[in-house]
């Protein structure tokens, strides 16, 4: 008989939470929702795992090496790696029984590959909201930066969102007559990379020192619209022109919809190949150095991979996973101290039936409590109240059963008082 233990250790990079944490999570979750449904956007699941042939029919980038693949019989299957890619798949198959412009919210887990770090997770949680229409203008690009707003308000964060449009450099490079995505995919990394690092990369590419420190120029250029206004006189090309053209029409609306906390960064052009226009993200105020915790932009190609017809869409991401993950260990999270259990019943051998009756009651007018009635002594009883910073004891002898007056004492302030179970209802309410 083979009696090894087996370790239970976890894959590294995947999602887990202790049970306290995962409380506040999920209030965030929830507050997330209200805000998405408060804006119109309406529910959506999609599965966690999707056809290869589906998942990559668009992708690109660095984004295929990440992408969890296996195969079940003779099924290419892929584990998601973001939701968009399968909300096209579902417009795609629903469409006649969709209406349009389709608003829609999700939050799910998504799977990549990469090497974990800090604030980087192969599972992790993102927040979507997308628009999809046969015609959308900017204002749903708008719409969908404004979204920022209320749900950072809804989290008691401020943020800033910075914004560019890909046509910009895809103008500039098309000027160029060279492969755009390539070169996109070195303009991803000005973050990371330091400067001789990307002359380099965009040396390999064919460009020539000109061409290299124009789009270096446009790259780095950050700030308000007047400041991408004046890179109007650097390139002809129609497309650069349009992208342009675009912020500054964005950059009105954004006005209207009271999103001020905005900058316009023209380095920003996301990782993913789908976006053809407006692209953005979003930032702790302040703490840009923690990184993005969402993004998302324009992307009105993406459905013509499943469907005959020319679909709009534009939709932004919260990395809810990563912002958790930042505002712990920038102790930022708010309620720490809240506890899942809002009374405890302490009780003794011969009223635990009682008190089981009472913890029902309680629980029926959605009071959160709970029988303490484990083997131990009311000192230690009364200790695992305060480790589990429970926020009222009722403490339940046979006196107290037979008068229907209970002891409940608040464990923060140390104040008791004698009441019948209906004032413990409503102090409780």
């Amino acid at each position: 008989m083979n009696n090894k233990l087996v370790s239970p250790k976890k894959i590294q990079g995947f999602w887990e939470l202790m049970p306290k944490d995962e409380v506040l999570f999920e209030d965030m979750l929830g507050r997330l929702k209200k805000v998405f449904e408060t804006n119109c956007f309406l529910p959506l699941d999609t599965p966690v795992a999707e056809f290869a042939e589906v998942l990559l029919a668009k992708s690109g980038g660095d984004v295929d090496k990440e992408i969890y693949r296996f195969t079940k019989g003779h099924a290419d299957i892929c584990l998601r790696y973001d939701l968009t890619v399968p909300l096209a798949r579902f417009v795609a198959g629903n469409f006649n029984e969709l209406d349009f412009p389709f608003k829609r919210y999700q939050i799910g887990k998504v799977y990549r590959g990469e090497r974990p770090q800090k604030g980087r997770f192969r599972e992790f949680y993102q927040c979507d909201a997308d628009v999809i229409g046969e015609e959308l203008p900017l204002s749903y690009d708008a719409e969908c930066i404004y979204l920022y707003k209320p749900a950072s308000k809804a989290l008691n964060l401020e943020v800033v969102v910075e914004i560019s449009n890909r046509n910009i450099l895809a103008g500039l490079f098309e000027s160029f007559g060279k492969d755009i995505e390539p070169l996109m995919v070195i303009i991803d990394k000005l973050d990371k990379l330091d400067r001789d690092e990307i002359v380099n990369l965009l040396t390999e590419k064919g460009l020539n020192s000109e061409q290299i420190e124009k789009t270096l120029k446009i790259a780095g250029t950050s700030g308000d619209i007047e400041k991408v206004l004046s890179l109007k006189t650097e390139c002809e090309n129609a497309t650069y022109l349009k992208g342009i053209d675009d912020l500054a029409c964005l950059d009105e609306l954004l006005k209207a919809l009271g999103v001020e906390n905005r900058i316009f960064n023209l380095s920003i052009v996301r990782g993913h190949n789908y976006y053809t226009g407006t692209v953005f993200e979003c930032y702790l105020l302040g703490k840009r150095n923690l990184g993005a915790i969402g993004g998302g932009g324009r992307y009105d190609n993406l459905c013509k991979n499943f469907l005959d017809k020319k679909l709009q869409g534009v939709g932004m991401s919260i990395g809810i996973t990563r912002l958790f993950d930042i505002l712990k260990s920038e102790n930022l999270l708010k309620n720490e101290g809240q506890s899942f259990v809002t009374i405890g019943i302490i009780t003794f051998e011969e009223t635990l039936n009682y008190g089981l009756k009472i913890m029902a009651s309680l629980r029926e007018k959605g009071i959160r409590a709970e029988v303490l009635n484990e083997t131990k002594s009311f000192k230690a009883k009364m200790k695992e109240a305060n480790k589990r910073q429970i926020e009222f004891v009722l403490i339940l002898g046979e006196d107290e059963m037979r008068e229907q007056l209970f002891t409940l004492k608040n464990m923060t302030t140390g104040e008791q008082e004698k009441l019948n179970l209906e004032g413990i209802v409503e102090k409780l309410s």
